[in-house]
């Protein structure tokens, strides 16, 4: 079961910044984003900056350990691309998702939490990994 955080929300409301670009498939960002493709999407329909994005998700630690979980709560996760209200793995990892795609994204511990981590939730220096679905995007 996932561990909520300490708010009681998604734990990845966390402030970083929005770098752009888009590819499909399999491929590394520049710096610490891999992104593979589970499912494509339309191919067409891309976030774009200020737009609110409605996915679904499962965080997992290395181990294997599922952190935390839309799915589980029943309900998607919605955020604005470059709104800094997220970790930045996903800022960079969802930007380059189009609309109906499932995605693996391995976020470097400088793209999720850092040398801080998040207390009793992810460890410090920790790579994070999440099975990422772009369900749609709102104005």
């Amino acid at each position: 079961m996932p561990t909520p955080s300490p708010a009681g929300r998604p734990c990845l409301l966390l402030p970083l910044v929005l770098k752009g670009g888009r590819e499909d498939g399999y491929h590394r960002a520049k710096m610490g984003v891999e992104i593979e493709t589970i499912t494509p999407g339309d191919g067409r329909t891309f976030p774009k900056k200020g737009q609110r994005v409605v996915v679904h998700y499962v965080g997992t630690l290395a181990d294997g350990k599922v952190f935390d979980s839309s799915r589980s709560r029943g309900r998607p996760f919605k955020f604005k691309i470059g709104h800094q209200e997220v970790i930045r793995g996903w800022e960079e990892g969802v930007a380059q998702m189009s609309v109906g795609q499932r995605a693996k994204l391995v976020c470097s511990p400088d793209f999720a939490y850092g040398s801080k981590g998040h207390p009793g939730i992810i460890p410090p220096n920790a790579t994070l990994t999440f099975d990422v679905e772009l369900l749609g995007l709102e104005a």
